[in-house]
């Protein structure tokens, strides 16, 4: 993903979520706005999702678990591609 399309998906969730979205570099930082409301990691998933169908790259990328807390957007490997 390049930066346009990582500046997209920003305010994306920010529309979203109602929370508080910082894009810096590759690395996007969410934190809600009240404090004792967690984010649900399922729901930010199907976002994240969302956000990859409607601008047409759910071909291109995935959303898989990263480690505590994380969802990581990965380029998908095409049946051909050679490692």
């Amino acid at each position: 993903m390049d930066s346009e399309e990582i500046g997209e998906l920003e305010k994306f969730l920010k529309e979203k979520l109602k929370a508080d979205v910082k894009a810096a570099d590759r690395e996007i930082t969410i934190k809600p706005e009240k404090k004792g409301e967690p984010l649900k990691r399922d729901h930010l998933r199907v976002l994240l999702k969302k956000y990859l169908h409607k601008a047409e790259l759910k071909e291109d990328f995935r959303v898989i678990a990263g480690p505590e807390n994380t969802l990581i957007i990965k380029e998908r490997k095409l049946a051909g591609e050679a490692e």
